[in-house]
């Protein structure tokens, strides 16, 4: 890795139609890691969406914590954790992760069924 470059490519939606324009990006270290942080707006909060690449595919559910009067939103899919930071309340901070997931996550196509027996 170049220093002050990160070895991978983060996906950066625009969420600006939805009420989440993207205000900056740089580059972060969390546990001693580099990671991409992605900066949106909500009204007057920031959001902050620190994206890094995990070993193991292996998805996780999103799950929210608050400490400290910050709420958090995680989450592991297609072999990138993502993590979601702000003062914003917690249902629109989830709403926030929710159009993320809907971003980087391909639409899964119907199984085409069987032709019906007579």
């Amino acid at each position: 890795m170049v220093e002050g470059h990160i070895d991978f490519a983060p996906p950066v939606p625009d969420l600006t139609a939805q009420g989440f324009p993207l205000v900056g990006g740089r580059l972060d270290y969390l546990d001693n890691r580099p990671v991409a942080a992605l900066v949106y707006k909500r009204q007057r909060h920031a959001i902050n969406l620190f994206v890094w690449p995990v070993p193991s595919g292996a998805a996780q559910p999103a799950s929210t914590v608050t400490r400290h009067g910050y709420n958090l939103v995680q989450w592991t899919t297609a072999g990138m954790t993502y993590w979601t930071i702000s003062t914003l309340n917690a249902p629109e901070l989830e709403a926030f992760a929710h159009r993320v997931q809907q971003h980087i996550t391909p639409p899964s196509t119907p199984q085409s069924r069987g032709k019906d027996a007579g």
